[in-house]
């Protein structure tokens, strides 16, 4: 499926995801170009929300390789069936002609389709989401790169397999550390930052509506505060942000004072340290002092 640029600023309104023009653009140029996406930014901005998002829009299936360290080929793009295929010898060991063909036992149907070659031979374009590709080994990343570029793969038993379809790829990175140049050079790249204060809200009241907005607009201005505290181990996601407004709904909030927000942080502020920082350094008189300061200096603009 093809989109334009409308329709996929349109599709982002109907997901609840929540991005500005240049990162439309970004992603709309990924798609007509068939380049990678490489998106870097921070624990929680959204990145790999991007990846499910784009699945949705395009009406395809979401493959998703998580990386982590020591991650090799055999779990990214295929292994062998072994117990099937030892099953088939055993099998075959009663029958007259017991000897099995070596062509036999490494077909197909004792292939196991990793995430990568799932979806190389995928016969409708699907998203192909490689997320924190930073945690990987830099020798997985140099394989990774040469699968990029070509969208082919050389299984020995069963030779070259071509792509049906390039796939749409999206890579997230949380910059834990340097990738390859040979890798960036591959694809378009975009920077996730934090949402202002006013899209936090927007996101807050699509994802969560039944949030009221003096609610919606006192908790962004709050966790808003809380990622700028250069003290905090774990800045607060997009995702806690909503749970904790899913959990004032329940309570049957409709604005956030002190007590309450100290009362119900810890769903945002996951570490005991993180917890006693704000217990000692903001506490319910800084919360209520914040929002204090939102009320008497009105909505805040966004700088784009």
């Amino acid at each position: 499926m093809t989109v334009t640029l409308p329709e996929l600023k349109k599709g982002f309104e109907g997901t609840g995801y929540i991005c500005d023009e240049s990162t439309a653009l970004t992603v709309y140029l990924t798609l007509q170009l068939q380049k990678p996406l490489l998106i870097e930014g921070a624990p929680g901005v959204g990145k790999t929300e991007m990846g499910k998002v784009l699945a949705e829009i395009l009406q395809t299936d979401l493959i998703r390789l998580q990386c982590y360290e020591g991650l090799d080929e055999t779990k990214a793009l295929y292994e062998w069936n072994y117990q099937r295929q030892l099953l088939r010898i055993q099998m075959n060991r009663n029958l007259e002609d017991g000897q099995v063909k070596e062509e036999d036992l490494f077909s197909k149907q004792y292939l196991m389709e990793r995430p990568l070659l799932k979806a190389i031979q995928a016969e409708e374009r699907p998203v192909l989401l490689i997320d924190e590709v930073d945690k990987c080994d830099p020798e997985f990343e140099a394989f990774l790169f040469e699968v990029l570029s070509d969208f082919q793969v050389s299984i020995p038993e069963l030779g070259t397999i071509r792509a049906h379809q390039i796939p749409v790829v999206v890579l997230t990175s949380n910059n834990e550390r340097e990738l390859s140049d040979g890798l960036k050079r591959r694809c378009l790249y975009l920077y996730l930052d934090f949402p202002t204060v006013e899209d936090e809200v927007q996101i807050i009241k699509a994802k969560v509506p039944a949030a009221a907005d003096r609610l919606a607009w006192d908790m962004a201005r709050v966790v808003a505060r809380l990622r700028r505290a250069g003290d905090l181990r774990k800045k607060p996601s997009i995702a806690e942000t909503l749970d904790w407004a899913r959990a004032l709904v329940a309570l049957d909030r409709n604005r956030l004072d002190g007590k309450v927000a100290g009362e119900t942080l810890n769903l945002v502020l996951k570490t005991r340290a993180d917890q006693e920082y704000f217990n000692e350094e903001i506490g319910p008189e800084g919360i209520e002092k914040i929002l204090r300061q939102g009320k008497d200096g009105g909505e805040a603009t966004r700088c784009r």
